[in-house]
């Protein structure tokens, strides 16, 4: 399955894209993916160019068919001003309008306080409601002190299994069997048995 990951981080190295790649690990122990990471800063020039003559890039051509080809999205971006980065909003404008319909996604977002955590339901989760995607239960907001500290890789688990799960369901990819779930043949737990006894 093709997993894209879209990361709106300005810096190098950048705790947008860290988080980005937290979760699609996290997406990845659950079921197999490829992953592609869509770097907006490296496109700021061409999504410019978009508005201006209507026409994308050779490398924002590539990322748009990336995002609408993807089975799963990760978004992450930083916050600015209580809300996502005016490049993050410029990505998804420029995107066709039903690309991310029914699509699977979990939102992010990292920031230097907590204060602004609720950019993920205020903001974020009604973007890609508007642009008609599945958006997973869990979003998960990484602030400057959360770096290390316990429970965000917790939030990364449950956010990256939600978008694993509803990656599975549309492809129609069973989940493997945990070794509680597994049924075992009657002929092997006669055998268990009989060398037991």
């Amino acid at each position: 399955m093709k997993l894209v990951v879209v990361s709106a981080g300005l810096s190098v190295p950048s705790s947008t894209r860290l988080l980005g790649d937290r979760l699609a690990a996290a997406v990845g122990r659950q079921v197999p993916s490829e992953v592609e990471v869509v770097e907006l800063r490296d496109l700021a020039v061409e999504i410019a160019h978009n508005f201006t003559n209507g026409f994308a890039g050779k490398r924002l051509g590539a990322a748009l068919d990336a995002v609408a080809g993807a089975d799963g999205l990760i978004v992450v971006t930083p916050v600015f001003s209580a809300s996502y980065s005016g490049l993050f909003k410029s990505f998804f404008d420029v995107l066709e309008p039903d690309a991310l319909a029914g699509k699977p996604v979990l939102v992010a977002a990292t920031g230097g306080t907590a204060r602004h955590s609720l950019v993920l339901e205020h903001a974020l989760r009604p973007l890609f409601a508007y642009l008609k995607a599945v958006v997973v239960p869990t979003g998960v907001y990484a602030a400057s002190e959360d770096w290390g500290a316990e429970g965000l890789e917790a939030r990364v688990e449950r956010a990256g299994g939600e978008l694993a799960a509803l990656m599975r369901g549309l492809a129609g990819v069973p989940r493997p069997a945990t070794e509680e779930e597994r049924v075992v043949p009657f002929e092997e737990q006669l055998a268990a048995l009989r060398s037991a006894g």
